[in-house]
């Protein structure tokens, strides 16, 4: 059962969002990752969203470029939290799907990350950390990660001052 939907727009979007599945698996967090369009599938996107919630899923990241209107299209489903990662996708630098993603209407929140890789990365540790929320031993996961990551800087500066 999915506790996390990773949901993109198309299949050119896959190389920026598998970093995402790619931390939730390391955190032993299950997710389903699939392709879904606001505007070329809106019935599919619904479908998904209604199905997904009937079996627990409990937050949405969506990843999408151009006019960006997945997160939004699902924060209309769902009142669960969602999740945007804003893809570049066009001669505009991603700042059209920033926009996209960032400018929700009130009461139709999507939490927006960065973009592309960087903002997946973070959308899946923002995931794991609202569910960890209720669940302690994700919570121990999240701060041994974490511990590595202070440990890997302390390591790097200790070769480099010799």
């Amino acid at each position: 059962m999915p506790q996390v939907a990773i949901f993109m727009g198309s299949a050119s979007d896959e190389e920026k969002m598998r970093p995402c599945a790619e931390v939730l698996e390391s955190l032993g967090v299950d997710y389903r990752f699939t392709i879904t369009s606001a505007h070329r599938t809106p019935e599919r996107t619904a479908r998904l969203v209604s199905e997904l919630e009937a079996d627990g899923c409990q937050v949405f990241i969506c990843g999408a470029g151009l006019a960006a209107h997945l997160a939004g299209a699902v924060a209309a489903k769902t009142t669960r939290p969602v999740l945007g990662v804003p893809l570049n996708a066009s001669p505009l630098g991603g700042m059209d799907a920033l926009l996209a993603t960032v400018q929700m209407p009130p009461g139709f929140p999507v939490g927006t990350l960065a973009l592309d890789k960087v903002g997946a990365r973070n959308a899946a540790w923002l995931a794991a950390q609202i569910l960890a929320l209720h669940d302690s031993e994700l919570a121990g996961r999240i701060q041994e990660k974490r511990r590595g990551f202070v440990d890997g800087v302390e390591r790097a500066a200790a070769d480099l001052e010799g």
